[in-house]
């Protein structure tokens, strides 16, 4: 903002360990550190600062977790109230056809595929339980302050964060509600925002952390949450699709699951590499829920919910360096989510875990704002490393083969690395960032979506009212477009226009009428913070950015 300089000085505040994101690997980190402190009859001051309104707010998931990590964690968590209480009991994999379904025998599946153990979750409620034990032990929760800012010392060295200012207007100026941001400023910071958080790219870049790993891969995840006819209500069970809406050329699928209280969960993953311009990955999940199937368990039922996430995909080879000088990356920021499962929760808090006990250990021996570099050699020798190396090669087969082909050569890829610890095809590269996938709409076939029929599928602003979507209307807008003329020469003139597409919140849309046609408009009101716009723009044009502490979706129970 211009005049920086005449603004008051921000206050700061000082703890042992600054941690940004209260999601799974965020909380993990803080109760494992108080934890240990605890047990060491030691001091330790740990913060949390989480950017929705509420802790969970902001977070979706399908979920179904591993419980190995809160095992870990919280050992007696079995014996107490917990938001973790429906046990998978049924695991089903069905191939979609634009009419029929075919089961797939759950005997063919490699072991850990096996959901037999595992809990149906709303993650977000798992994230306030989670908040609640580490505020018990000491910890500090800030909701509704959003990290803006990365503080370095002379040296480069990380040494804190700051939140945004808040009651800046549209014109970028301080309005009658400005209120200066707050440092926070730790010996070590430990990032955890989630798939493609702010924070962690910008420190990706400044320290070359990607440098020796594979680009990072993503897809869109979108969800509703449902009440259903109590008659088709199965706790438990858990149901897995690939193959239609979607071509043999375009990765992704779905996942229903039966929680307690006649609610389901019901999503769809669309991978990010996809070519086709013309492709919605929010149509393609509407136009999923009419399958035969499918439709029978959402008749006669209620959407309560609606949101949608970017979901890290590139797995063990794309992780790149986590530590830098004053802190580490860790949970999704990452990049630990094991695709073919569709789980990173479990990974997520295990690499909280062993963040917090490298951090303590550095700060029981003195050391401040370092660099701790073991913890890229731990936690690739931990359960995570093994959880995420059987796997590696399941994302770049299903991009390089098709769908048919490439699930298939993954599940042999997984059933010899399960049993015999190797690969025949090695470790595979991905080819290419998902900005870089898309071809020219002309090249293309459109894609002729039907309209929705308000029983079984939706629009997207009747969705996104569903989200608890809010910002404060007079703030800048927090998607940063670098060159507008850039975009309308190749996002428009070349790609036809997709970011009103991949966006499954209605932020994006070009205005073909009027003297200043076309225009590009951003709806910024409508963002309910799933990232995509800053993985698929295909020239990187876009950039998400914190808005306004607080803004953005409440889910109450995602």
């Amino acid at each position: 903002m211009a005049e920086t300089e005449a603004l008051p000085e921000r206050e700061s505040m000082e703890f042992d360990v600054v941690i940004v994101g209260a999601g799974p690997a965020g909380l993990a980190a803080a109760i494992r550190l108080k934890q240990i402190a605890n047990e060491k009859g030691e001091e330790l001051s740990v913060v949390v600062l989480e950017k929705g309104s509420e802790v969970g707010a902001h977070i979706l998931s399908g979920a179904v977790i591993d419980p190995v990590a809160i095992d870990k964690l919280l050992p007696e968590w079995r014996e107490e109230e917990t938001p973790i209480k429906t046990a998978v009991t049924a695991d089903h994999f069905l191939v979609l056809g634009p009419a029929g379904s075919m089961r797939l025998p759950n005997f063919m599946m490699p072991k850990l595929m096996n959901n037999h153990g595992n809990y149906v979750v709303s993650l977000g409620n798992v994230c306030r339980w989670l908040a609640e034990k580490a505020e018990a032990l000491g910890v500090e929760v800030y909701p509704g302050f959003a990290a803006a800012e990365v503080l370095y010392d002379e040296k480069g060295t990380v040494v804190g964060v700051a939140t945004g200012d808040m009651g800046i207007g549209r014109d970028g100026k301080p309005n009658a509600n400005y209120t200066r941001g707050v440092e926070l400023r730790g010996k070590y910071v430990l990032i955890g925002e989630g798939a493609r958080g702010s924070l962690a790219k910008q420190l990706i870049a400044k320290f070359a952390l990607d440098k020796d790993s594979d680009f990072p891969k993503f897809g869109i995840g979108i969800k509703e949450l449902w009440e259903i006819d109590p008659e088709k209500h199965r706790p438990g069970l858990v149901q897995h699709t690939f193959g239609w809406p979607l071509d043999n050329k375009t990765g992704g699928g779905s996942f229903l699951y039966h929680l307690e209280d006649n609610q389901v969960a019901v999503g769809f993953v669309v991978h990010l590499n996809y070519e086709n311009p013309h492709l919605s990955p929010f149509d393609e999940f509407q136009r999923f829920k009419t399958h035969p199937a499918i439709r029978d368990t959402f008749e006669g039922g209620k959407r309560i919910s609606y949101g949608a996430r970017a979901i890290t995909e590139g797995g063990y080879q794309s992780v790149p360096k986590l530590s830098f000088p004053g802190g580490l990356i860790i949970g999704c920021s990452a990049g630990f989510v094991n695709v073919p499962r569709i789980k990173g929760s479990h990974n997520a808090m295990l690499s909280g875990m062993i963040a917090a006990e490298h951090v303590f250990d550095a700060l029981a021996e003195g050391k401040t704002n370092a660099e701790l570099t073991a913890f890229d050699t731990a936690w690739r020798e931990s359960e995570i490393g093994d959880d995420l190396r059987k796997v590696r090669n399941a994302k770049p087969l299903w991009s390089k083969f098709g769908t048919v082909i490439g699930i298939a050569l993954g599940g042999l890829d997984m059933w010899t690395n399960e049993l015999f610890g190797i690969s025949f095809f090695g470790t595979m590269k991905h080819g290419k960032p998902d900005s870089k996938t898309l071809k020219p709409a002309s090249e293309c076939k459109p894609i002729a979506y039907p309209k929705p029929d308000g029983v079984v599928s939706f629009d997207k602003l009747s969705s996104v009212f569903l989200s608890n979507t809010n910002h404060e209307e007079d703030q800048p807008i927090h998607l940063k477009v670098k060159d507008m003329e850039l975009q309308k020469k190749s996002e428009h003139d070349v790609f036809d226009g997709p970011s009103n597409r991949y966006c499954p919140a209605g932020v994006y849309e070009w205005v073909e009428e009027g003297e200043d046609a076309p225009k590009f408009q951003i709806n910024a009101q409508n963002c309910v913070h799933c990232k995509t716009c800053d993985i698929k723009d295909p020239n990187q044009n876009i950039t998400w950015t914190v808005p306004e502490g607080a803004g953005g979706p409440n889910y109450p129970n995602m």
